[in-house]
């Protein structure tokens, strides 16, 4: 049994910190650093942190009982402060898109990833559809090259444990479909033969 006075600390130590002041220019500058410090990011997930950041002491304002209305015009300036630290980072370099999506592209590329999930995940990101179209890998070698790496993931076509039959090359054509391949490229991903496969995945991962 917990004795009493050690349940009060232990609730003690889970008492919320109090909201203080909202979030200054200054203060998320530093988080921004910290952030970057720490992870590769497109200024609109930047911009995101930090407006979570300001969007945590506006709850925790409110649940100390302040003015509703002050609370939310002081998170508003604070929101403004943080697209404006974002957009600071890309100034100075510390933040840049094109460079964000141009390795993330890559990354996904060789994990099997085709440039219709590619692009739909740099958008998720933030990033610009023209700045996700110039990251993309444009030729078609490229794309089979991912569509095998997809195919050794998911154990199918050449990367099958066992002959796949009639059957089973329907689900992994339709596997590849779904993973944004277009029809030609998956044919011959999953029609190629399992040493040239190998020996594509090596020279990408070189490459």
């Amino acid at each position: 049994m917990i004795a009493d006075g050690q349940g009060q600390n232990r609730r003690e130590r889970r008492a919320p910190r109090p909201a203080g002041k909202p979030p200054t220019a200054s203060r998320l500058r530093e988080a921004a650093l910290a952030h970057l410090a720490r992870f590769a990011a497109t200024e609109a997930a930047l911009r995101r942190v930090l407006e979570r950041r300001v969007d945590r002491w506006a709850r925790a304002a409110e649940a100390e009982g302040q003015a509703r209305e002050a609370t939310a015009a002081a998170a508003a300036l604070a929101r403004a402060a943080a697209a404006e630290v974002a957009a600071a980072m890309v100034a100075a370099g510390a933040v840049d898109d094109a460079a964000f999506a141009e390795s993330r592209a890559r990354r996904l590329a060789r994990t099997g990833r085709s440039r219709r999930a590619i692009a739909a995940h740099l958008s998720a990101k933030g990033i610009a559809a023209e700045t996700a179209a110039a990251a993309l890998p444009e030729d078609e070698e490229a794309e089979l090259d991912a569509a095998l790496a997809y195919c050794r993931r998911r154990r199918i076509g050449p990367f099958a444990r066992e002959a796949e039959d009639a059957d089973r090359r329907r689900k992994a054509l339709a596997a590849l479909a779904r993973g944004g391949f277009a029809q030609p490229v998956a044919r011959r991903a999953l029609a190629m033969d399992p040493a040239e496969a190998e020996d594509r995945l090596l020279a990408a991962r070189r490459a």
